[in-house]
This record gives structure tokens, sequence and C-alpha cells, in this order.
């Protein structure tokens, strides 16, 4: 663009150079003589802007053969980029994939230990309840034994020697020597055997007959009923009667021994007369 308007404006000073020439021969004959530079100069200047155009035509295409250079660096680049970007892509879905697969292992794990910590508190529930059960049954037999643990015998005098009666009514006879009271059912004060448990009791009773004249008399009483008797009558010495029994009785039921009215027993040191009775098993 520079080059065609220099050329323009020379060839409007050529012009105009070239106007003052031929007004100056119109006016003067000696004109005509003077020299016309305009041509001349603007043959060199149309040479050197050849020159120069051809300097810009190769420097041009010098500029464009190096921008093809660089847009093909540049493609090749963007060619190695995608390449590299699509390998990228697929690393990408790879691990994806890869997430999505540990995802589901980890999922499939979690649901294994729920699974397991639910089969496991189950078990220990069982585990549990088996423990309390064994506990409750090993308590049981603890309380079946404590209560298994009856027994006792009391003979009649815990010291000297004498009779018991007569009276002139059925009176219940307290033995007061405890020789032992396993379970303290037995009472020295009362006389009377208060059944703890439900279950079999066996009750023995033994006295001896003074000579004399009233006979010995002793009943088993169960709750104020008469259940055996046992009797002696010793007209010389002395003599000895027993009885036993084994019954049934509920917790709290009470036996006894009674001396008939007008009837005596005898003791001394030796522990003739006595009355004893244990616990079987309860029911």
């Amino acid at each position: 663009m520079e080059i065609l308007s220099v050329l323009g404006l020379l060839l409007l000073v050529c012009s105009q150079s070239g106007a003052e020439i031929i007004e100056q021969r119109e006016g003067s004959p000696e004109s005509l003589n003077v020299p016309q530079p305009c041509p001349s100069d603007l043959q060199a200047v149309l040479r050197g802007m050849s020159v120069k155009l051809a300097e810009n035509r190769l420097m041009i295409q010098e500029q464009n053969a190096k921008h093809e250079v660089k847009i093909e660096q540049l493609q090749t680049l963007n060619q190695e980029q995608n390449t590299k970007l699509d390998k990228y892509e697929v690393r990408i879905e790879q691990l994806q994939t890869l997430n999505q697969e540990q995802a589901a292992k980890l999922q499939e794990l979690e649901n294994q230990v729920d699974s397991q910590q639910q089969a496991q508190a189950s078990e220990l529930k069982s585990l549990k309840t088996r423990t309390n059960e064994t506990e409750n049954q090993v308590e049981s037999l603890r309380r079946d034994r404590a209560v298994g643990q009856v027994a006792f015998s009391a003979s009649l005098r815990e010291s000297g020697r004498g009779t018991l009666g007569p009276f002139n009514t059925h009176t219940t006879v307290v033995f007061k020597h405890v020789v032992s009271n396993i379970g303290q059912a037995y009472s020295p004060h009362t006389g009377g055997f208060i059944a703890p448990v439900r279950g079999a009791y066996h009750f023995e009773f033994y006295f001896r007959a003074h000579a004399g004249s009233h006979s010995s008399a002793i009943v088993l009483v169960k709750n104020g009923e008469h259940v055996f008797i046992a009797g002696e009558h010793q007209t010389n010495g002395y003599g000895s009667a027993s009885n036993g029994a084994t019954l049934l009785l509920e917790a709290g039921d009470v036996v006894f021994l009674r001396l008939w009215e007008n009837h005596v027993i005898y003791d001394d040191e030796n522990h003739y007369s006595m009355f004893s009775g244990h616990l079987l098993f309860p029911m």
C-alpha cells in the first residue's frame, strides 16, 4: 500500500511538472531547450519499487513459509494433545469403571459385614439366652440344694432325768435338746416343724416308758390332724415304743408330737425319747 501511494504521488508531481514546462514553452521560446527530468526519475523510482516489491514478496513468502511450518507444528502438537486427551479419556473411563467395581465390592463387603454382624448379634443374643437359662438352672439347683438341706434331730430333755406328764389334755411335746437342725425348720421353743417347701418328708419318733400307774403314748400330728400313734404300758422296769411316717407337705405345713392325755414319757441323759425328720425331695 505504501508503494502504491508513493507511485501515485510521483505521477501527480510529474504531471504538474509537465504542465509547467508546457506553459513555459508557450510563453518563452528559450524554454524549449530546458531538460525534462520526470520520466527518468520515475523509472528509477519504479525500478526501486520493483526491487522493494520483490524483496517484500520474498519476505512475505518466507514469513508465509514460516507460518505454514508453525501451523504444521501446531497441528502436529494439537494432534498429539488430542491423542493424549483420548488416552486420558480412556484412562478416566477405566478409572471410573474401576471405581464402580470397587464401590460394588465395597457395598458387597459392607453387606457381608452387616450380615455377619447380624448373625453375630443373633448368636450373641442366643448365647446370652442360653447363659441366662443356664444361670437360672444353676440358681434353681442351688435353691433345690439349699431347700433340700432340711433335717433335724432332738431329744426331750437337755439334762437330767424325769418324766413328762401326765396332763388332763393332749399336750404338745417340746424336744429341747437339739442335736441337729439343718435348715432351721424345727423350733425347740414350740416343738413344731414347719415345712419350708412342698415335698416329701420323713419323720420318726421314739420314747421310753417308765413302769408305773400311767401308760405312755405319743401321736404324730400334721396341721392338728392325728397321723400315727405309738404307745407302751410298762408294768415293770422300762419299755420303749416308736413309729414314723413319710408325709407330703405343702410349704408352711406344721408337724409335731402330742403327748396323749393322762400319759407320760421318760428321758434322761442318755436321750431315749427323741423326734427327727428330714426332707426326702422337693416336689
